[in-house]
């Protein structure tokens, strides 16, 4: 402090008194600190208010925080909801596309066996007009005999007969045919699609399916049997001319020792394949050797035995190509597999779709297969 700075002066009672100034401070000096404390002070306002909109602004963010806090939640609930449903949904889609595929697959196979079927039936035509053609057991049956005598005056014998192919159908895993005496029963159970099997205690949900089986083959076979031919195999190995066995073929055929025989027309012989085919001038002549399978043939002092049978003429007739189709057959699918048997499941089967109450009826045929395939045939009804 300078104690030597001015004293300060007041007046009281018409006289001076000056009192000295501890921080000998000037007025100009002091006018300056006033301003510059109430610059100071404004300021603290000013940061004071700053500090009241920053806490403001810092309650609007908070809220703002915990509102998307919400919403972020709410925002993984749902999508994991979905993610879920969309897990399920795949495995729901993959499961039917599987089943799809071996639907699809199962028709394909087939469809490849109907086209390698047709393709061997329909496109190996021979030059001479047949068709040559693997087909499964044929069943024959003799419709009659054609009585051609005025017209055939060689006395030959004419036969038809009716030929019908069975037709195979491939019956896989786990799958049943049933054929009802009824049609009706199975186009109704047809139309119903699916039924619900109880299979020891256990239940099933089969489909019927109906089904078109392979091509069919029907033709008319028509044998003639010759009244004035037969035919002489087994000839015997000798060391003469072709010409002198077929001179003592004649010989030995002019005159049968069991009746039949008489003049011989011709001759033709083969020594290649030891065999021959006699023509006698009588019509009627051959009858006498269609039962004669061994015939004595004496020839340089010694007997042999020839095989002879009938000359037979046989051709193809009335020749067509048909669908075949089970109108009174139904094709079980999806059946599962239990611990039974395969007869004790097939039982079951037939017991079930037997009852008026399920839509059955009687049935004719059942067959089911639990393990591997199998093959059943179809004949055409008569």
């Amino acid at each position: 402090m300078d104690l030597t700075s001015p004293p300060l002066s007041l007046k009281e009672n018409g006289f001076s008194v000056t009192t000295p100034d501890p921080f000998g401070t000037s007025k100009d000096e002091m006018e300056r600190l006033k301003e510059e404390l109430k610059k100071w002070e404004e300021r603290v306002e000013k940061a004071k208010k700053a500090k009241a909109d920053l806490l403001h602004c810092k309650l609007s963010a908070d809220e703002e925080r915990v509102t998307a806090e919400k919403e972020l939640a709410k925002l993984t609930d749902l999508q994991e909801k979905q993610h879920k449903d969309m897990i399920m949904s795949r495995d729901t889609h993959e499961r039917q596309l599987y089943v799809l595929n071996q639907e699809n697959a199962e028709l394909k196979r087939e469809i490849e066996k109907l086209q390698e079927d047709l393709a061997e039936c329909s496109s190996v035509l021979l030059r001479d007009g047949q068709i040559k053609k693997k087909v499964a057991e044929m069943k024959m049956k003799f419709t009659h005999m054609e009585d051609m005598k005025d017209d055939y005056p060689d006395a030959n014998t004419h036969c038809v007969f009716g030929v019908t192919t069975k037709i195979p159908f491939r019956l896989n895993q786990n799958h049943a045919l049933l054929t009802f005496e009824d049609e009706e029963v199975a186009q109704r159970l047809i139309k119903m699609g699916k039924h619900t099997v109880n299979l020891d205690n256990k239940i099933a949900d089969v489909r019927v399916k109906p089904f078109t089986l392979e091509m069919g083959i029907k033709f008319e076979l028509h044998v003639t049997i010759s009244g004035k031919k037969i035919n002489v195999s087994e000839v015997p190995e000798l060391c003469i001319p072709e010409d002198w066995m077929r001179d003592k073929l004649e010989l030995n055929f002019y005159k049968s020792e069991q009746g039949g025989g008489g003049e011989v027309e011709s001759v033709n012989y083969d020594k290649q394949s030891r065999k021959a085919v006699i023509t006698f001038l009588r019509p009627g002549a051959a009858d006498s050797f269609v039962r004669c399978t061994k015939y004595p043939f004496f020839v340089n002092g010694r007997c042999y035995r020839l095989s002879v049978s009938p000359h037979t003429n046989v051709h193809l007739e009335k020749f067509q190509l048909y669908c075949g189709i089970s109108k009174k057959t139904i094709l079980l699918k999806g059946i599962q597999e239990t611990e039974d048997d395969e007869e004790s499941v097939q039982d079951m089967i037939e017991i079930h779709f037997q009852k008026p109450s399920n839509s059955g009826g009687e049935i004719e045929k059942i067959k089911y297969v639990s393990k591997g395939i199998t093959w059943v045939c179809f004949e055409e009804d008569t």
